[in-house]
Formats: C-alpha cells, sequence, structure tokens
C-alpha cells in the first residue's frame, strides 16, 4: 500500500458504510485521502467516520440516499465546502431486491430497482463532474458488477441496471477524457458483504453454489476490490478512462 499516494487529494464513496464501500473508504484513507462518505444509515456512517479520524485519518459523512437527487448535491456541496475541492469519487451504492421472472415483476420493484442502481450514479456523475472539473481533474469509478456484462435470470431490473451503468460510464468518460476526468466502471463479481451473508451467502451451500460459478473458485474480500478501485482512482491509472474493468475471479470470462 502506498500510504502517500492519495495525500492531499479527497474523495467520495457512497455506499459508504458496509461491504466494498467500507473497504474503500478505509483503502482511501490509509492512503491520505479525505473521504467524504455517503450513505443512508446514519449512525454506522458516523462511527466509520470517527474510526478514520481516530487513526489519523481525514473523513466527513453526510446522510445520503443516493435516490434523491438534492442528497447526492448536498454530498458533493459537503466535500467542497469541507475540504475545498473533489477530486475523485467512488459511485458504489447499489443493492439487488428485485427477484423473479419478468413477468413477476411490478413497476415499483422495477423503478426501485432502476433508481437505486442507475440514476443514483447519474445523480453523482451530474454533480460530481462539476466540482472534480474545478478543483483540476480527478477520476471517478462506478460499480457497475459483472451483471453490467453479463445476464442473469430472475434478476432482470438490476441487470438491466447495471448495463445501463456500464453506457453511462463510457459517455461521461468521453465527454470528459480532454477535460482531465477519467471515469470508469469495475465489473465485481460475489463479494463477502454483509449483503451476500444475508441472501446468497447465508448458508454454507449458498456460498460454495455461487463460489463455484467463479473459475478462481471462492468469492473476493471486500479488500481485494477495494485495492482495485484505488488503483483506478490513482494518478497510477493515468490513461484508463471509459472502460469496464472485470475483477471477478474469471466470471465473466466463461
Amino acid at each position: 500500500m502506498n500510504t502517500a499516494r492519495f495525500e492531499s487529494k479527497v474523495v467520495l464513496v457512497t455506499g459508504a458504510t458496509s461491504g466494498i464501500g467500507e473497504a474503500t473508504s478505509r483503502r482511501l484513507a490509509a492512503e491520505g485521502a479525505a473521504v467524504v462518505l455517503g450513505a443512508r444509515s446514519k449512525d454506522v456512517g458516523e462511527q466509520l467516520a470517527a474510526d478514520i479520524r481516530g487513526t489519523g485519518g481525514r473523513a466527513l459523512f453526510v446522510p445520503t440516499d443516493v435516490t434523491v437527487e438534492s442528497e447526492v448535491a448536498a454530498l458533493v456541496r459537503a466535500a467542497m465546502e469541507e475540504f475545498g475541492r473533489l477530486d475523485g469519487a467512488f459511485n458504489n451504492a447499489g443493492a439487488v431486491s428485485a427477484f423473479g421472472a419478468v413477468q413477476d415483476i411490478d413497476d415499483n420493484s422495477w423503478r426501485a430497482e432502476i433508481d437505486l442502481n442507475l440514476s443514483g450514479v447519474f445523480y453523482g456523475l451530474k454533480h460530481q463532474v462539476p466540482a472534480i472539473l474545478s478543483s483540476g481533474g480527478g477520476a471517478i469509478v462506478n460499480n457497475a458488477s459483472n451483471l453490467g456484462v453479463v445476464g442473469m435470470g430472475s434478476v432482470s431490473p438490476y441487470t438491466a441496471a447495471k448495463h445501463g451503468v456500464v453506457g453511462l460510464t463510457k459517455a461521461v468518460a468521453l465527454e470528459n477524457a480532454a477535460q482531465g476526468i477519467r471515469v470508469n466502471a469495475i465489473a465485481s463479481g460475489a463479494v463477502d458483504t454483509p449483503a451476500f451473508r444475508s441472501t446468497m451467502g447465508a448458508t454454507p451451500e449458498g456460498e460454495a453454489q455461487i463460489a463455484g460459478l467463479h473459475p478462481i473458485g471462492r468469492v473476493s474480500k471486500p479488500e481485494e476490490i477495494a485495492a482495485f478501485v484505488a488503483f483506478l482512482l490513482s494518478d497510477e491509472a493515468s490513461f484508463i478512462t471509459g472502460a469496464n474493468l472485470s475483477i471477478d475471479g474469471g466470471f465473466t470470462a466463461q
């Protein structure tokens, strides 16, 4: 770990209080970034920010529901007001909640899935890009998941949203390539997060089944995803933009 790679930089993370978001927030802070944490759970978010500050890092938590544009705008505004700049962002908030055959998905479930997993990323980009431009450029990473690359039955709204994230990433990357902002997406496989443990990985049999879908033979640790996101946000990835990069144990290579 390069503990000075993000020194003097400010990075925003949504979905910051659990799983990939928490691991990435801690990683970025350990590498010198001031982290601006956005999530819905206020108590958990405040505790995470306090933990980071307690180890000498810089952190600010802002309660944020990414499906509400005004709250996303307030998150970006808080970053600028507290730290005076914004150099990067990880649009990570998302979840799958609508399960079943397409004919069984009601309108509310469809819209909720799109709002969280696609519109939330759009709102982030809409407000992050001007702030990062005003700070002299930087990088954004969107979490598209492996279902932004391939299809899977019984989760069609989530799959559609994540495919949309990939297209949105490419379009915004092209809009800003000459302006000093890089925009990339990651296609992560299954990750050992609390959400995974409460759904697919809730039983040893379920975990083994999901692990078996990955040629590497296991699911990822959140810290592995965090390390990759940190690389993409860093200057070491300065020639990468408009890409959707798989970190999925070979899932999408099949």
